[in-house]
């Protein structure tokens, strides 16, 4: 178990990722509850998928993150023709000491933050290459395991499915995503800033803001923040509620509800929010607010509630008002509390 942390600790943590959202704020204007999602999925060591129609920042949210987080970063552009070598890398013969012989050239994948650009214009084969490096943190090729560095992060982004020219992400991989976080388009109002602020084909301009020991220390900091048992219970009550037969909000047109690695997430992510906000502990309203874009992406809807019009994000917001954040009443005195058995 690690060490509880202290007030001190969780308010020093607080200003640096303070630090690194109002940097990423100057990349992506307008997108505030956006950057903050993602600061919280990268705290909590997440995968994270953003997903919007072109043009709108994503990748370039992506590319100022590895900067001011001042790690090592690669880009893949997923295409039609990309193979899975073409990220894990491949065996090259080469000589050696007079001996020819395959040599292992590690491919993009081998990176702290991968950047998949339109991940799912690609075929679902090479999309699959990511599987094992997302969950494990390692990649085999022909039979042989390569570690992968640490810390490693895959932040994809994708086109909606409707787009000509898509392939949608198979449910296990999707379930390998922290978040899947939608990126909207702008108002009036911000399309003035950014035109009166940027110039077509000028990438923005960011400075680091922290370092990799930095990084390191506040995701091993994330882990300390309490997880209080009344919060993983609710949490544990939440995933198991998106399960056909659980909750009425699963009855009608939930075919597959979320995984224990979406509990695990759920976690994950509260306390990273916990300690964005500076505290060492987690609340009730810590998993309320990361429920829909962990939760809503590891639901497969049946095809009657898909005509019907019904989201997966409907059926989170109807969970989130059907389960109670406590399993049981709080007792109004001491004597009405239960004995210790």
């Amino acid at each position: 178990m690690p060490e509880p942390l202290s007030e001190s600790d969780a308010a020093n943590a607080a200003s640096q990722i303070t630090a690194l959202t109002d940097a990423l704020n100057t990349i992506l204007f307008g997108q505030e509850e956006l950057v903050a999602l993602v600061v919280t999925g990268i705290l909590a060591r997440g995968h994270i998928l953003l997903e919007g129609l072109p043009g709108l920042g994503k990748t370039e949210l992506v590319k100022g993150l590895a900067k001011t987080l001042g790690i090592g970063t690669k880009r893949v552009q997923f295409t039609p023709d990309l193979l899975p070598g073409d990220i894990t890398g491949n065996p090259v013969l080469q000589e050696v000491d007079g001996q020819r012989q395959f040599i292992f050239q590690p491919g993009p994948l081998f990176t702290n933050l991968l950047l998949a650009d339109e991940i799912n214009r690609a075929s679902p084969k090479t999309q699959s290459a990511l599987l094992e490096a997302m969950q494990e943190r390692r990649a085999t090729v022909l039979g042989e395991t390569h570690t992968l560095p640490d810390p490693f992060f895959v932040l994809a982004t994708q086109n909606p499915i409707e787009l000509e020219g898509t392939y949608p992400l198979p449910e296990a991989q999707l379930d390998r995503f922290l978040f899947k976080l939608q990126v909207l388009r702008n108002d009036a109002a911000t399309l003035e800033k950014i035109v009166n602020g940027r110039e077509l084909g000028e990438e923005p301009q960011i400075g680091q803001v922290m370092d990799a020991d930095t990084l390191a220390n506040l995701l091993s900091t994330v882990r300390q923040v309490y997880l209080p048992p009344v919060v993983a219970s609710y949490i544990a009550r939440l995933v198991d509620g998106t399960h056909p037969g659980q909750s009425s909000s699963a009855g009608n047109g939930v075919k597959f509800g979320a995984s224990p690695r979406a509990a695990l997430s759920l976690a994950a992510a509260a306390k990273a929010r916990a300690l964005a906000a500076g505290r060492p502990h987690t609340s009730f309203e810590d998993v309320r607010s990361i429920a829909q874009p962990v939760l809503a992406h590891r639901i497969v809807l049946d095809y009657t509630a898909r005509i019907a019009g019904t989201t997966t994000a409907d059926v989170v917001t109807a969970l989130l008002a059907e389960v109670p954040a406590q399993d049981a009443a709080i007792p109004a005195t001491l004597k009405d509390a239960p004995t210790p058995a």
